[in-house]
């Protein structure tokens, strides 16, 4: 056979330029803006809307294919807007990447709702945790990040890669530069001793807790019963995931200004402050409440004694090291698992 007639193959490699596309919900833009702006890239067109019969809509204004794709939403009420909605905007928008051939999705919730339905606690009750983190999967997302879960558990949840940030670096870094005198740090109820602990670790401070209870059938009304450590003519600071309706953390700050503590300071990730909150916290003995931005706080919410703290650099870290597929939790220094 002559050399005309044959056919010479020549080998190649593709190597695929990889994308990462950062898309927002409408439950909090100003967090994803600002993460946006920490990784250097733009936020992506969602051109998210509600038809007439309330149902969500969205279409992307550019292509993902072959992309990985993270989608931020806090799962948090708005104007006009239900816990729900957020979390059905996200399934959404998750449905849609996936239908436009995104490599990876990647859900990122800053707040994770229902996170306190993570078990029984009486019979006949719903798991709703569980069920988030399946319609998560069932969407389309490949991995899903989070901030402070109220239950670690709930990183089980999930069949897939789950990323836990924590807040304590921002938090602890805040308290350093503004604590003075004897510090000590209170864990609010028993099942927030560990994080009280790993608190006053960093701090290098005494630790203390307080005893309550709620009353049965009535889940907002938290009774306050005990200090346990010495706490008088000391600066406490009560550290907890979210502060929700405010109750635990009031109790709290009476149980201690009681027992002659000379300032309290409230410390969470989450600040939800639903139903009485704010006018409880305002009318408190509480001198100062420090939130991040997980979730949205509108005017009306930011009282005089809050003090809002930015976690769009810590979310912004993981989301870069998942894209480069290197350790998350060694931005931690594996403090996020325990």
């Amino acid at each position: 056979m002559g050399t005309a007639g044959q056919l010479h193959r020549v080998g190649m490699e593709l190597v695929p330029k990889r994308k990462l596309h950062l898309l927002s919900g409408r439950t909090h833009p100003e967090l994803a803006q600002e993460i946006a702006t920490n990784l250097g890239v733009e936020l992506g067109e969602t051109n998210l809307a509600d038809f007439a019969n309330s149902e969500m809509n969205c279409r992307f204004g550019e292509s993902v294919r072959g992309s990985d794709v993270f989608i931020i939403q806090s799962h948090c009420m708005g104007p006009h807007r239900s816990v729900n909605d957020s979390l059905m905007e996200q399934w959404i928008m998750i449905d849609a990447a996936k239908r436009a051939s995104a490599k990876r999705i990647t859900a990122v919730c800053p707040y994770y709702g229902y996170s306190r339905q993570d078990r029984k606690a009486q019979g006949r009750e719903p798991i709703t945790a569980k069920l988030v983190a399946d319609q998560l999967w069932a969407a389309g997302a490949n991995r899903v990040v989070s901030v402070d879960l109220h239950s670690g558990q709930i990183q089980g949840f999930f069949d897939g890669p789950f990323d836990h940030l924590t807040a304590m670096p921002v938090l602890v870094a805040y308290l350093r530069q503004h604590l003075e005198g004897d510090v000590v740090v209170v864990a609010p109820d028993a099942g927030r001793v560990k994080a009280a602990e790993r608190f006053s670790r960093h701090l290098g401070t005494d630790m203390a807790s307080v005893y309550k209870r709620r009353r049965v059938g009535e889940s907002s009304v938290v009774e306050a019963l005990a200090v346990m450590g010495d706490v008088e003519g000391r600066q406490c600071v009560i550290v907890d995931d979210m502060i929700d309706t405010a109750g635990t953390v009031v109790a709290a700050a009476d149980q201690l200004k009681g027992r002659g503590a000379a300032e309290v300071w409230a410390l969470a990730t989450h600040g939800v402050f639903s139903g009485p909150a704010v006018d409880r916290l305002k009318n408190s003995v509480i001198d100062r409440v420090v939130v991040t931005n997980t979730l949205p706080l509108p005017p009306d919410k930011q009282i005089d004694k809050l003090e809002i703290l930015s976690v769009a650099q810590l979310i912004a870290d993981a989301i870069d090291a998942v894209f480069e597929d290197t350790s998350v939790s060694e931005i931690f220094g594996g403090e996020n698992q325990s």
